[in-house]
């Protein structure tokens, strides 16, 4: 598959992606040390629902539009619609907030934050739509091979800690894509072992995942989560029936907060076979 962020803006990959995203930050923010977050594959930071990329597929009609009429309480899924809201504010009635802007929505004044896209038009785009924000750099580089050059993180002699590095690749080398995002990610443990990490991926039929699983398994990190969301049955391999998130060294009580926030987002936005997993594949230390 060819994953595009702007043919498939508020989907219902991104409504999981971005929930998810948005509380790792606010776990990362309740405590004081500044902390830098890696996007690798940034796209454009917001996209306009009523564009003619986003109605070709129409994908955000049982995405973010379910879930905005569906007006959920659940506390992560309701956090992730007021930033939603707090982008259109700023952006525009059919505005959709991509992963950097949520980033600079999230974080904080002395967090700092790298974005990398390879098309240097997207990261034209990119470059106004944080508007300047000293806290966002925008590479046009390969997200991957910044993995590499940006960590550990440091600016101005200032050396990070604590922080995240969100993976969402667009797949284009489909089953391979898996390999090479764990090798990039094995040599981030090795790097900057304090780092979340999140690799996003897509779920047509469940399991062909299973040797990425046990690759993933592998990974000498502190805890390996994944969270995944079938808006409906994965029984056809030509569409994406659903999306997961692998987290290495995910914040602490991540899982239990995000467990009611799965079953809201799947009674909101799921259709008959849908499904969820939480499911540790390799246990916390």
């Amino acid at each position: 598959m060819n994953y595009q962020h702007a043919f498939h803006a508020g989907n219902h990959a991104d409504v999981l992606k971005h929930v998810v995203l948005l509380a790792v930050c606010d776990a990362l923010t309740a405590k004081p040390a500044p902390c830098f977050a890696l996007d690798t594959h940034a796209g454009s930071g917001v996209y306009h629902l009523r564009e003619e990329r986003a109605r070709r597929t129409a994908e955000a009609d049982e995405g973010i539009s379910l879930l905005l009429a569906a007006a959920p309480k659940q506390p992560l899924v309701a956090r992730y619609l007021q930033a939603v809201a707090a982008c259109r504010a700023q952006h525009g009635a059919d505005a959709y907030p991509g992963s950097p802007w949520l980033l600079a929505h999230a974080l904080r004044e002395q967090d700092r934050i790298a974005c990398c896209e390879t098309e240097s038009a997207v990261a034209g785009a990119l470059r106004h739509a944080v508007g300047g924000d000293s806290r966002v750099s925008v590479h046009t580089s390969d997200g991957y091979a910044a993995m590499k050059s940006l960590l550990p993180p440091r600016q101005g002699g200032q050396r990070f800690n604590r922080g995240l590095v969100l993976v969402d690749p667009p797949y284009e080398a489909q089953a391979a894509e898996f390999d090479i995002a764990l090798k990039a990610m094995r040599d981030v443990l090795a790097r900057w072992p304090q780092g979340i990490q999140m690799l996003w991926y897509p779920i047509k039929q469940r399991r062909t995942l299973t040797p990425f699983v046990r690759a993933a398994t592998r990974l000498q990190s502190g805890g390996s989560l994944l969270v995944e969301l079938l808006v409906r049955a994965d029984d056809s391999p030509l569409r994406m029936n659903g999306s997961g998130v692998l987290i290495l060294d995910p914040p602490w009580q991540l899982a239990t907060a995000l467990a009611p926030a799965l079953e809201c987002l799947r009674n909101a936005i799921g259709h008959a076979g849908s499904d969820t997993r939480l499911h540790w594949i390799r246990e916390p230390t």
